[in-house]
């Protein structure tokens, strides 16, 4: 891979709605308050973290394409504006910017709102929502917003598929297809989507939002922070499970350069209250002992720092892979840490993981 670099970061999280809110969640390392999200004809109602409401209206909700959108188009578009300001700032007319927007449940919401009027009377059922209910919605909205989108995709998968979106992102640079991408996670709640999650992962806490990376070829203009490598995608099968799949992810990832052993470390040390330690582990082990085991197994006996940001902000599906990669990048770029990898081990797909360092002139 050839030089690829991050030129921004952006996230929507139960924390907020900026890069601030995320890192000082994790600055905190205490898990996020949990709300409640009633399910029709269920007495009790699932445990949650939802958004928060935002500080002020966000300017972007006046573009005429957002009037009638989701909260998941809400949660990419201020991800990205956050992610791209000193590419869009600092950037000629020209420039050719890729976007690639990956999901997992995507929009439930309107769909949820689009078959029920169907059930009720499909003759009166209102073919406007009909729009918002496809995968490539939010996609879509986001270069409506942006104006100069080249390229575009949509990629659908468990979340270890935002790594996946990563790599394609990256390829678009190396062909100089674009000038810069942006590569956005994102997801948001309904009680529907509450319900499958506690069918197969009773503690898991649902929650929502969005993580984006721009990406570009540019050292002066990046944060400082390099895409050292992505393994190889480690899918399941009956040959080939998850466990096996994410030692495989971590073997191709390889033993850190300079990481000394040390006890287990906790998020204050990766905050910066002490001395920082070479490389970083951002995992996407969370609150469910049964899903958690693959990737525990497989990174048993690592003993540098780690964070985990599922045990503070909950199960964000995509969003949640997102977050991961950027709280990794974010790491890098304050210099508290030369390099940094994440651990995606997917839902039901694959394990895939990737490396950030901090990049060398």
């Amino acid at each position: 891979m050839s030089r690829i670099f991050v030129t921004g970061l952006g996230a929507v999280s139960p924390a907020g709605w900026n890069m601030a809110a995320l890192r000082e969640a994790l600055r905190n390392d205490q898990p996020l308050p949990v709300q409640t999200l009633d399910r029709p004809g269920r007495e009790k109602p699932f445990q949650t973290r939802l958004i928060p409401n935002p500080a002020s209206r966000p300017e972007f909700l006046a573009h005429p394409r957002l009037r009638r959108t989701s909260p998941i188009t809400h949660y990419v578009v201020a991800a990205a504006l956050e992610a791209t300001a000193a590419v869009r700032t600092n950037s000629d007319p020209g420039l050719r910017l890729g976007l690639v927007v990956c999901l997992q449940s995507g929009c439930v919401n309107y769909s949820c709102r689009f078959f029920e009027e169907t059930l009720k009377d499909p003759a009166t059922a209102s073919p406007l929502l009909f729009p918002e209910t496809v995968y490539a919605a939010p996609a879509s909205h986001l270069a409506a917003v942006l104006g100069n989108i080249s390229l575009a995709s949509s990629l659908v998968g468990d979340p270890a598929a935002f790594l996946q979106g990563v790599s394609l992102g990256a390829q678009w640079l190396e062909e100089n297809r674009v000038d810069a991408c942006l590569v956005i996670g994102a997801e948001e709640i309904n009680w529907i989507l509450a319900d499958a999650l506690w069918q197969l992962e009773r503690p898991a806490i649902l929650t929502a939002g969005a993580g984006a990376l721009c990406l570009g070829r540019e050292l002066e203009r990046s944060t400082g922070v390099e895409l050292a490598a992505i393994t190889d995608a480690h899918t399941y099968s009956t040959q080939n499970n998850r466990t096996q799949a994410a030692r495989a992810m971590r073997g191709q990832l390889g033993a850190p350069a300079t990481c000394r052993p040390v006890a287990s470390r906790s998020n204050e040390e990766i905050a910066g209250r002490m001395p920082a330690l070479p490389e970083l582990l951002c995992d996407g082990v969370g609150s469910c002992p049964r899903v958690d085991a693959a990737e525990l197994a497989a990174w048993q006996d690592w003993t540098g720092p780690r964070v985990s940001p599922k045990r503070i902000l909950g199960e964000g599906l995509m969003a949640a892979a997102a977050w991961q990669c950027v709280a990794a990048c974010d790491a890098v770029a304050g210099g508290r840490f030369t390099a940094a990898r994440v651990s995606l081990v997917g839902s039901n797909q694959q394990a895939i993981g990737a490396r950030f360092v901090r990049a060398q002139t």
